[in-house]
C-alpha cells in the first residue's frame, strides 16, 4: 500500500501556503516601494497565479512513485 495525498490535502497545502507567501509579498513590495496600493496588487496578481501553479505542481507530484515509501501496517 502506498501513501497518496488526496485532492483537499494539496488544496489546504496550496491555501496554507500562499497565506503566508501574501504576506511576505505585501510586506516586500511595501518596503521597496512605499506603496500599499502597489503591494496590494502586486500581492493579489502573483498569487493567482502561482496558486494555480502550486496546486498543478502538487497534483502531478502526488502522482509520481518515485520515493514514495510503502505505509506500515500496525
Amino acid at each position: 500500500m502506498q501513501n497518496r495525498a488526496g485532492r483537499k490535502r494539496s488544496v489546504v497545502k496550496a491555501i496554507t501556503y500562499r497565506g503566508i507567501i501574501v504576506g511576505l509579498d505585501f510586506l516586500v513590495i511595501y518596503m521597496l516601494t512605499g506603496k500599499v496600493m502597489t503591494a496590494a496588487v502586486f500581492m493579489i496578481v502573483s498569487n493567482i497565479y502561482t496558486t494555480v501553479a502550486y496546486f498543478l505542481h502538487e497534483r502531478v507530484w502526488a502522482g509520481i512513485k518515485w520515493g514514495m515509501e510503502p505505509q506500515k501496517e500496525n
